[in-house]
């Protein structure tokens, strides 16, 4: 990041894509074993629970499909019910273990890239050891954000269930319910990107400043004042691109039964390839939008002071005083 931190807060979102082409490019090694120790892994799970959970499923739809067709005297009736009972346990243990290891590799990932690229902005030398030495340090804090933004998901989300049984109750049959709950429905969905953002950010905030956890979200909130909209815009192309991904996958891997086994193989690569080249460059400008922010907001960033809150990360974390590290308002 050669641009003064001044200069920063002019980037459009193209600009913001260029800056983060720039370092990927720039300090390609660093983050290529990044890449590989952490990001690979996690593109890896991502797409293979889609061919397992798909493998699950149609053992369970086809032995659910046998039990409808078995009269309940017969004592074969027992014995696939008791099968379907042992195929769901092992869905959702997969479930949960898929859902697992993909937080922790994404925490890590994220861990990862924001500190390289904050040593990066400091000028601090930077190794692929030092890097995977801090990485659990930095974690923890990610992990307490984590948490928090989890709980404000959920207690959102019951809102939300609360208001559509209101509005089932209500008024869900009549044609001014239908075009209520549209709008409802718009205002989840704004709602719901809207958290997603403060989260990514507060990531961010959580390595790079004191504050984690509800501070951090709340840092991340005043932070996207301004920019909402070009975070918005970010924010939804990369998951586009995520998605069509993802149906590419399902229709050339998971259910491309008519490709040869070498065919879909090859196509599996490809999904894969690119899937862990786009959570990097998304994890990239993930951090690029906080420097920008920061920028935006007109508070300034000591790089010495920044660099000394990153040295103690290699050893017992020590939080720094908020006018040490944080980014004294000009």
């Amino acid at each position: 990041m050669d641009r003064e931190q001044d200069e920063l807060q002019f980037l459009g979102i193209f600009g913001i894509y260029k800056e983060a082409y720039k370092i990927v490019f720039s300090w390609r090694k660093i983050f290529s074993q990044i890449t590989l120790a952490l990001i690979l892994p996690l593109s890896f799970i991502f797409l293979a629970q889609l061919e397992l959970s798909n493998i699950l499923l149609s053992k369970i739809i086809r032995n659910e499909i046998a039990l409808d067709g078995t009269s309940t005297n017969n004592p074969r009736y027992e014995k696939i019910s008791d099968v379907i009972s042992s195929e769901w346990a092992t869905f959702w243990l997969f479930k949960a273990a898929y859902f697992t290891f993909l937080l922790i590799f994404g925490l890590l990932s994220t861990s990862a890239v924001v500190y390289t690229i904050a040593c990066i902005y400091t000028a601090k030398e930077i190794t692929f050891k030092k890097v995977m030495s801090v990485v659990p340090k930095v974690w923890k804090r990610v992990m307490v954000t984590f948490l928090c933004t989890f709980l404000a998901f959920f207690c959102y989300n019951i809102v939300a269930f609360l208001v559509l049984i209101i509005w089932l109750l209500s008024m869900g049959n009549s044609d001014a319910g239908v075009i209520i709950g549209f709008f409802l429905l718009i205002v989840y969905f704004i709602g719901f990107v809207y958290l997603t953002l403060i989260w990514q950010l507060a990531s961010v905030v959580s390595v790079l400043e004191e504050a984690r956890g509800i501070k951090a979200m709340a840092k991340s909130k005043a932070l996207l004042k301004g920019n909402m909209w070009v975070a918005s815009i970010i924010f939804f192309k990369l998951n586009v691109l995520a998605a069509l991904l993802q149906f590419g996958f399902q229709q050339l891997v998971v259910r491309g039964r008519s490709f040869g086994v070498i065919d879909r193989v090859a196509y599996g690569v490809i999904c894969l390839l690119l899937l862990f080249k786009l959570i990097l460059f998304g994890l990239v400008i993930q951090t690029v939008l906080y420097f920008v922010c920061k920028s935006y907001h007109h508070e300034n960033i000591d790089k010495s002071a920044l660099s000394d809150h990153l040295e103690v990360y290699l050893g017992d974390y020590v939080p720094l005083r908020s006018k040490d590290v944080q980014l004294e308002q000009v």
